[in-house]
Formats: structure tokens, C-alpha cells, sequence
């Protein structure tokens, strides 16, 4: 699935639209409603069950998704900017809310996922960020040792501004 070819072409959806999904602990699609699968170009048949890296698009730095599972599996809910891939190679940015789903114990049982447009004046300050975690991720032989470089790179970043990943996010 990784080894489509990137078209170069942005698609949109509208506004008043949401992108919605549901996981397993695991990050297997669980649930994918109308928008989701006509944005990402899958039928039903073909999200069922596989990894929600499946619209991963390789730009995406890892670290991200690194801080993303890290929160979510600690039972918080992360806001972040993420860029996907369809099965065409096109691409489309969304602002994803992820929450934990959480039982009537208290247990996580999977994770859910409301995606929004994206304001375009976010994406070139997006971007550039991520293109600079994506390059530390880059030098490093070993791929873990990349992603701590990079979260690491991204944690002080956020410092020097005096802001939280949630507080920059937000304030985009």
C-alpha cells in the first residue's frame, strides 16, 4: 500500500463535512463513515480491518504519530494536523480530534477520530515544520533513533516558543 505513487493533486472536502473513524487498540479500521471513504478513495470492503496507516502519506513525519499514539494510549485525546494519502496518490490535509474509547470500567477499548478541513493559511507553517522533523528523521540509520531525534527536536521547538503541542496546534 506504501508504494503508490504520489499524484501531487490536493482534494477538499467541504466545511460542514466530518471525516470519521473508529479503531482497535491495534489502529485497525474499525469504523469509517461516508466521507472518510469517498475522501481516501476505499471502498468499505477495503478499510474493514486494515491498519489506519493505510492513508499514511510519506510526508507525514513519524514522530507525530509517535506523540499521537502516546497520548491517546495514555487515555488523552491529541488534536494535531495530518497530512494523508489516498488510493490514488492524492493527498488532503485534516485537522484531527482523537479520543481513547473508554468502558464503562475505565478501560481503553479502541480509539475515534473526527477529522475537519484544514484553514489553508495552516498549511505552509504546517509543512515547513514537518518538513524539518521529516529531515531529522532522515539522518539517523536506525528509524526509533530518527523519531526520538525528531520528537525530541519538535519538544524543544515547542519550548523556545513557551507552548504545548496542544497549545501550538490550536493556536494555528
Amino acid at each position: 500500500m506504501n508504494d503508490r505513487k504520489l499524484t501531487g493533486v490536493a482534494r477538499n472536502f467541504r466545511d460542514d463535512e466530518l471525516i470519521v473513524s473508529k479503531t482497535d487498540l491495534q489502529g485497525r479500521i474499525t469504523y469509517c463513515n461516508d466521507v472518510f471513504m469517498r475522501m481516501a478513495g476505499y471502498r468499505e470492503s477495503e478499510l474493514l480491518g486494515a491498519p489506519h496507516s493505510i492513508v499514511r502519506h510519506p510526508d507525514m513525519p513519524r514522530c507525530v504519530f509517535k506523540l499521537l499514539w502516546d497520548t491517546i494510549e495514555s487515555g488523552k485525546e491529541i488534536f494535531a494536523y495530518v497530512l494523508n494519502r489516498t488510493k490514488s496518490g492524492d493527498h488532503y490535509w485534516v485537522f484531527a480530534h482523537v479520543t481513547p474509547d473508554i468502558d464503562s470500567g475505565g478501560k481503553v477499548t479502541g480509539y475515534h477520530s473526527n477529522r475537519r478541513t484544514v484553514e489553508p493559511r495552516v498549511i505552509p507553517v504546517v509543512q515547513g515544520l514537518y518538513a524539518q522533523l521529516r529531515e531529522e528523521e532522515a539522518r539517523h540509520s536506525e528509524r526509533k533513533a530518527g523519531i526520538a531525534a525528531a520528537t525530541n527536536m519538535l519538544l524543544q521547538t515547542l519550548a523556545a516558543k513557551g507552548v504545548s503541542y496542544e497549545q501550538f496546534v490550536l493556536s494555528l
